[in-house]
């Protein structure tokens, strides 16, 4: 879906411009392959754990961003650190496959070209908020059903489900009031906000690809 026409862009608040933008390749990640077999409780621990490692080269890498954005005038407001999401992966990784985690897990190729992406956002602001708005919000809304499902699958609570676990974060709802906030704020024009929305939706189409790839390795797409 393309950005909105510039009258819509001048005019309504840009959370709200960005939400709707979104919808359609929302609705297509939510639906992959990969994602039907984990909300469905279908797939094995062990399939998700490498979903888990994904997220692990995705997140170093959004956070080595976010430590570049620390000082941006509009990029440091995003910087929220009750979000970063490393120390859980890394806690969650050792539950899920031991101590020595690090030495199993590698990227697949969508999430090579995704890290790759992110470290292309460290002189950009409004690119970093993209995909700073497509991971987190994704993880602190729709995240909260795979932390259930975890719990209800799997009778895993603690390490192993606790990127999800944002509790350090407040009221999901005041936060989500509070974020939206910061969007309408920042000081960006139609063109500024189209390129962010078009960056936005960049960052849902890898995330597509990562879960395209998981599927193929967990032999989802050949079933």
């Amino acid at each position: 879906m393309a950005a909105p026409v510039t009258e819509e862009l001048a005019l309504r608040p840009f959370s709200e411009s960005l939400r709707n933008s979104t919808k359609a390749v929302h609705e297509r990640a939510h639906h992959s392959s990969y994602m039907d077999a984990l909300l469905s409780g279908s797939l094995t621990l062990e399939g998700y754990g490498l979903l888990a490692a994904q997220y692990y080269f995705i997140y170093r890498a959004l956070e080595q961003v976010t430590d570049a954005m620390a000082g941006d005038p509009v990029g440091g407001d995003f910087v929220i650190d009750e979000l970063r999401r490393l120390p859980a992966l890394e806690a969650d990784l050792t539950f899920l496959l031991g101590e020595n985690w690090a030495e199993k897990i590698e990227p697949v190729p969508a999430t090579t070209a995704y890290v790759a992406r992110l470290g292309r956002m460290t002189g950009w602001a409004g690119g970093y908020v993209a995909h700073h708005y497509t991971r987190y919000l994704g993880d602190l809304a729709g995240g909260q059903v795979v932390r259930a499902l975890l719990k209800k699958t799997y009778d895993v609570t603690g390490p192993g489900a606790l990127f999800y676990d944002f509790e350090s974060a407040g009221s999901p709802s005041a936060f989500r009031k509070r974020y939206r906030a910061l969007l309408d704020a920042a000081p960006w024009g139609v063109d500024e906000r189209r390129r962010i929305i078009d960056e936005t939706l960049m960052a849902f189409e890898l995330n597509i690809a990562v879960l395209a790839d998981l599927a193929e390795v967990t032999g989802l797409e050949s079933a």
